[in-house]
């Protein structure tokens, strides 16, 4: 009661809140009751250390060329003086990585296995602390992606993932999938390949058979070759429908100054509680592809803005309950041509990414500066030569000339 922060708990023990020069010295704790008391314990000492404290530190990222050589630095200092030990984050091992006498990192030489979190610990009998920094081997094909889902769709399903590390070169994705068969008429069944859009995460696949378990991977490649597959998924299309019509009243488009406003209402008598909406959408006549497969089942209007001009879409919308599917909907027409109120955006992100939609457009105009500068280029050479021409029928012979 004399100390602030100190107290004694029921079982007995002290806590002392925070340690400072008060602390120090020798302690013996004396149980007793109303008998008395057999003595005192033997006494022990409160020393006081340091922890741990880094001195220096790694970078958060480190960029490095595969092959070459990487060291990464951490020191730090304590009472008594502390154990360094490095580790890569999610890995057995050092991957073949060293620790100098200096407690540096040392990669000699850099492998793309080495990719990755690294962390370095210090640690003495007082406490262990930790940092960490990640390394990005350059120069390699890139690693395979992460968190890999598929999502059923009425005999169809969209398979989106998260990219791993590129190896320094812009990347490319392909989906891979087959089907499960019990008794396959071969030893080994065959996979189907999808490319999927320059910078798109996600790929429709459809024409799949109903109530029958797919296979998919997705695979990524850059200008160095191929990464390591994905993780498989297993899923099966969705093949029922609902025992319910598709929302009522049909699907209706009002344009606004911000995009098209798309309205329904509910489907009723529905035997399961009713999950959420799937809207879909093409362009020009073109496939059908999932704008957005999450929209909850209390709304009932949805806004697409960053329509283009002059284009032609059509929009329908399926709704889920359960592990059913409606039929789609009716589907709704719209226009943009001649309108000036899009684009918002200058196109929806399923369709077209902005760095080619800008390469398309760059293009076109230098072609065009291309074909004016051709054209006035040879109106002036036949200018020069109808001169010469010209010139050349005024000049008297030779043989009169002075």
């Amino acid at each position: 009661s004399q100390l602030p922060g100190w107290s004694v708990r029921p079982d007995g023990s002290i806590v002392i809140a925070t340690g400072n020069d008060d602390a120090l010295g020798v302690y013996t704790c004396t149980p007793y009751n109303s008998y008395g008391t057999a003595g005192a314990s033997r006494p022990t000492r409160v020393l006081l250390k340091d922890p741990p404290a880094f001195t220096v530190r790694p970078k958060e990222e480190y960029f490095q060329e595969v092959g070459r050589e990487l060291v990464i630095p951490c020191t730090a200092h304590g009472d008594p003086p502390p154990t360094i030990t490095w580790g890569k984050v999610g890995s057995a091992g050092q991957s073949g990585a060293q620790v100098d006498g200096n407690s540096s990192l040392v990669f000699r030489p850099l492998v793309k296995e080495q990719h990755g979190l690294w962390e370095c610990t210090a640690t003495n009998p007082v406490a262990s602390v930790s940092t960490a920094t990640t390394v990005h081997v350059l120069g390699t094909s890139p690693h395979a992606v992460t968190n890999v889902s598929v999502l059923p769709l009425l005999l169809a399903a969209n398979i989106s993932w998260e990219p791993g590390f590129d190896g320094g070169y812009f990347q490319r994705f392909s989906v891979w999938y087959t089907p499960l068969v019990k008794h396959p008429p071969r030893a080994h069944h065959d996979w189907v390949s999808l490319a999927v859009p320059a910078g798109a995460q996600h790929l429709l696949v459809e024409n799949l058979q109903p109530d029958m378990s797919y296979q998919f991977s997705v695979l990524a490649q850059n200008k160095l070759g191929s990464g390591p597959f994905s993780q498989i998924v297993t899923s099966v299309p969705r093949g029922k429908r609902a025992p319910t019509q598709p929302p009522r009243n049909a699907l209706t488009a009002n344009e606004t100054a911000r995009g098209v406003l798309l309205r329904w209402e509910p489907p009723a008598q529905l035997s399961v509680a009713l999950s959420g909406y799937a809207l879909e959408l093409r362009q020009d006549r073109g496939g059908w592809e999932v704008l957005e497969r999450s929209i909850p089942s209390t709304e009932s209007q949805v806004l697409v803005p960053g329509l283009i001009k002059d284009a032609f879409y059509e929009f329908r919308l399926v709704a889920f309950a359960g592990s059913y599917i409606s039929d789609p909907s009716n589907t709704v027409n719209v226009s943009t041509a001649g309108m000036e109120v899009y684009p918002s955006r200058t196109q929806l992100p399923e369709l077209l990414p902005q760095p080619v939609l800008a390469g398309v457009i760059g293009g076109i105009c230098f072609l065009s500066v291309a074909v004016i500068f051709s054209t006035m280029a040879a109106c002036i050479m036949n200018r020069r030569r109808a001169a010469r021409l010209q010139k050349r029928r005024q000049d008297p012979p030779l043989v009169f000339s002075p």
